[in-house]
């Protein structure tokens, strides 16, 4: 082996170190950001609830766990529609109001025959 490849290998070896400890460096950067990010959360449900739900009863609402709100779930408006009579104009009626004809076109059903069995 010559003097220029064992200059390349120690080359080699001191990039390599460096490019470890900047991945170690990175990696505990992120465990920090990961931790400090679930530190305030607690389990769902919780032991509580577990325990509660073990003797029988029925949770229909749970703690608030600490996380963000998941974006894929819609909140229930915090305040209820308007009723009639509240509100004046461009309020919701709660009753059905009848269908309007020929919405679609002159598509038509067929009344289906029973089957005769003899």
């Amino acid at each position: 082996m010559t003097n220029q490849d064992h200059k390349g290998g120690e080359k080699h070896s001191t990039d390599t170190k460096k490019r470890l400890a900047d991945e170690k460096t990175a990696r505990e950067k992120k465990q920090a950001e990961q931790r400090a990010a679930s530190a305030g959360v607690k389990p769902t449900p919780t032991q509580e609830e577990n325990d509660l739900a073990a003797s029988g009863e029925h949770l229909t609402e749970h703690e608030p766990d600490g996380s963000p709100p998941d974006p894929n779930v819609t909140q229930p408006p915090t305040e209820p529609p308007p009723t009639e009579g509240e509100g004046g104009a461009g309020t919701t009626s709660r009753e059905a109001k009848p269908a309007a004809h020929n919405q679609r076109g002159d598509y038509s059903t067929r009344a289906a025959a029973p089957a005769k069995h003899e």
